[in-house]
């Protein structure tokens, strides 16, 4: 038999798993027995906050976690702008980021395209920065 995961929360926390939401009312210890997918509530990204290229993408892999029976339209806009952003990256960390996040989303490993993507946003910053500096200044 396969050891429990487990995760602790705190009152009001929410957890999505397999697509249901679920909200603890005081702190509780779940232990997951069998294989599920699942996001803690400070995982979980606004689409608000999807504001840059990585964290549009973010977003798209995690409607993919979060609503499985949906899945087919997501992974549409996620080849979409996963070509798009390998196109113009220039950067290999980048690069390869990516392609280990292609990977994990063809095998529906959704939680790991998502910390994979979430590692990537210092190196998007990084560049995201540097690109400010390039500008040129108008007078």
């Amino acid at each position: 038999m396969k050891k429990p995961m487990y995760v602790s929360m705190r009152g009001g926390e929410k957890i999505y798993i397999n697509g249901a939401v679920l909200q603890v009312d005081r702190k509780v210890t779940l232990a997951l027995i069998n294989d599920v997918t699942f996001l803690l509530e400070g995982q979980v990204m606004q689409v608000n906050d999807a504001t840059t290229p990585l964290r549009q993408l973010y977003f798209v892999v995690q409607l993919m976690l979060m609503n499985p029976g949906d899945v087919e339209q997501a992974r549409s806009v996620f080849e979409t702008q996963c070509s798009a952003i390998c196109a113009v990256a220039d950067n290999a960390e980048l690069r390869l980021g990516l392609d280990a996040v292609k990977e994990l989303v063809e095998t529906r490993r959704y939680y790991d395209a998502l910390r994979k993507i979430r590692a990537l946003f210092e190196v998007e910053q990084a560049i995201l920065n540097n690109a400010d500096t390039l500008l040129p200044v108008v007078a």
